[in-house]
C-alpha cells in the first residue's frame, strides 16, 4: 500500500461536492499515485463504482478526442448510482476543458470527476473560463517535510515537529532535515539509496523538465537550461530579467516567457515585495525560489553537507520558503525591502515575520527594529537550522523544520 499523502485526505473532504477536482504539479510529484488512493479510498470505504482512465494511452485520447460521449464505449456507467471517474494526464486531450464541461453538464451529480494535469501551463491554455464554477484545483507538490518523514517510516517525528524534542529526536530530525534540503522531496528520490540520488535528480531534470520545455514550444533548450542554472544560484535574490537577458544575451521576452514556463511546470515560484509606502519601501523586483530543493541543488551541482557550504543561507531561505508553502500560498508570502536597503526575508499574510540567518547570534537587529517599528503588530521570528539559541535580543529563534501552522493552504482553494 502506498503512503498516504496530505492532499489525498484533503481531497476526501471534497467527495461529496459535485465539482471537478483537478489535481496540478510538476511531473513525478505524485499525481497519479493521489488518483490511485482516493480510488481505492472510494471502493474499499465508500463502496461506490469508479473506473480510472489513462490519457497517455493513445487509443484513450483519440476516442475522447472524437467525442467526450465515447467515454461510455469505454465503461459502463449504472447512472442511477453516483460513480467516480478518475482521469490521470487530462492535459494530453486536444481540449480537456470541453470534455470535461461536457462530463460535469450532462451527468454532475451521477460522475464524480477526479483529473490530474502535469503543468499549469497547459492547463492555463486549454481551461480558459470554460470551466468557471465547475472545478475546484488542488496543488500536488513534491513531499513536504512532514510527508518526508512519512516516507522514511518516521511517524513519530511527523507527530513531534515543532513540540519538545529529545536530544536523540533532535539530532534524527536535522539530520533528515539536511537530507531534504540537499535532495528535495520528490517521492523516487525521497525513497531512493543516496547513492542513486543524484541519477534520479538528473533523469528529472533532463528527462521529466524536458518534456515541459517540448510542450510549451521551447524553442532554445540550451539557454532555457542555463536559465534555470542562473536562478538556482540566485534564489533569495532580486530577480531582474533585464540583467539575464543581458547576460544570456537573448530578449527579455524570452527570459519572461521561459520563467513563465517554469513556474506554470511547477519548478520555480517568484514572491512579490510587501509594502504600505511605496516611496520608501520601493522594489518591484519579486525574489525567485525553487519548489523542490533537490532539483535546485542539481542545477548548482551542489550536493555537499550544509555547514560547508558557501551557499548555505540561500539554501536555508529556500527551506524555510518550502516550509510556508505548507501553511500559506505563494501570493500570501512576500518579503520586505526598502530604498535603505533594510530586508525581513519574508512577511506572510501581514501575520508574521521571518528572518533567515544560518548563525542568528551574528544577526545585524538593526533592519528588522525598523520593520518592527513600521509594523509593530506584525511578530517578528529569526529561523534557523540546528541552532541552540532561543532567542536574539527580543525576538525569538525557531528551527527551520518546526511546525508553521495546523492550516493547510490546501484548505484556502476556492471552487472556480
Amino acid at each position: 500500500m502506498s503512503i498516504i499523502r496530505d492532499i489525498t485526505v484533503v481531497a476526501k473532504k471534497y467527495f461529496q461536492d459535485d465539482e471537478i477536482l483537478l489535481f496540478v504539479g510538476a511531473r513525478q510529484a505524485g499525481k497519479t499515485t493521489v488518483l490511485r488512493q482516493l480510488e481505492e479510498e472510494v471502493r474499499t470505504v465508500l463502496g461506490a463504482p469508479s473506473h480510472f482512465l489513462n490519457l497517455e494511452d493513445p487509443e484513450y485520447r483519440a476516442l475522447l478526442n472524437a467525442s467526450p460521449k465515447n467515454l461510455f464505449k469505454l465503461f459502463t456507467f449504472d447512472l442511477q448510482r453516483r460513480t467516480f471517474l478518475f482521469i490521470d494526464e487530462v492535459q494530453y486531450l486536444n481540449d480537456p476543458a470541453n470534455v470535461l464541461k461536457y462530463l460535469y453538464d450532462e451527468y454532475h451529480g451521477r460522475i464524480k470527476i477526479l483529473a490530474s494535469g502535469s503543468s499549469a501551463f497547459y492547463l492555463d491554455e486549454k481551461f480558459k473560463d470554460s470551466l468557471a464554477g465547475r472545478k475546484r484545483i488542488l496543488p500536488v507538490r513534491t513531499l513536504s517535510f512532514k510527508e518526508f518523514l512519512r516516507f522514511k517510516l518516521e511517524p513519530a517525528l511527523e507527530e513531534r515537529l515543532g513540540g519538545l524534542l529529545s536530544i536523540d529526536a533532535r539530532t534524527r530530525v536535522r539530520q533528515y532535515f539536511e537530507e531534504y534540503m540537499l535532495y528535495g522531496g520528490y517521492p523516487r528520490v525521497v525513497l531512493a539509496p543516496l547513492e542513486e540520488k543524484r541519477e534520479l535528480l538528473k533523469e528529472l531534470a533532463y528527462s521529466y523538465v524536458k518534456k515541459d520545455i517540448f510542450e510549451a514550444h521551447v524553442r532554445q533548450e540550451e539557454v532555457f537550461y542555463k536559465l534555470m542554472k542562473m536562478l538556482a544560484s540566485q534564489v533569495g535574490q532580486l530577480f531582474n530579467a533585464s540583467e539575464l537577458a543581458s547576460t544570456l544575451e537573448v530578449s527579455k521576452t524570452m527570459i519572461q516567457k521561459y520563467l513563465t514556463v517554469m513556474q506554470k511546470s511547477f519548478h520555480l515560484a517568484l514572491i512579490q515585495p510587501f509594502f504600505k509606502n511605496m516611496r520608501k519601501e520601493l522594489t518591484k523586483m519579486p525574489k525567485v525560489f525553487f519548489m523542490d530543493l533537490g532539483l535546485r541543488n542539481f542545477f548548482v551541482d551542489k550536493f555537499t553537507t550544509f555547514i560547508v557550504r558557501d551557499d548555505r543561507g540561500a539554501l536555508l531561505e529556500n527551506a524555510t520558503f518550502r516550509q510556508l508553502l505548507e501553511a500559506y500560498s505563494v501570493e500570501e508570502i512576500r518579503f520586505w525591502r526598502t530604498i535603505g536597503k533594510h530586508e525581513v526575508d519574508f512577511v506572510v499574510r501581514e501575520e508574521a515575520a521571518y528572518e533567515v540567518k544560518t548563525n542568528p547570534r551574528a544577526v545585524s537587529v538593526r533592519p528588522l527594529k525598523v520593520f518592527m517599528a513600521q509594523y509593530p503588530a506584525i511578530p517578528l521570528t529569526i529561523v534557523s537550522f540546528d541552532c541552540e539559541a532561543r532567542t536574539v535580543g527580543a525576538f525569538p529563534v525557531r528551527e527551520v523544520w518546526e511546525e508553521e501552522a495546523t492550516r493547510s493552504v490546501y484548505e484556502n482553494y476556492q471552487s472556480s
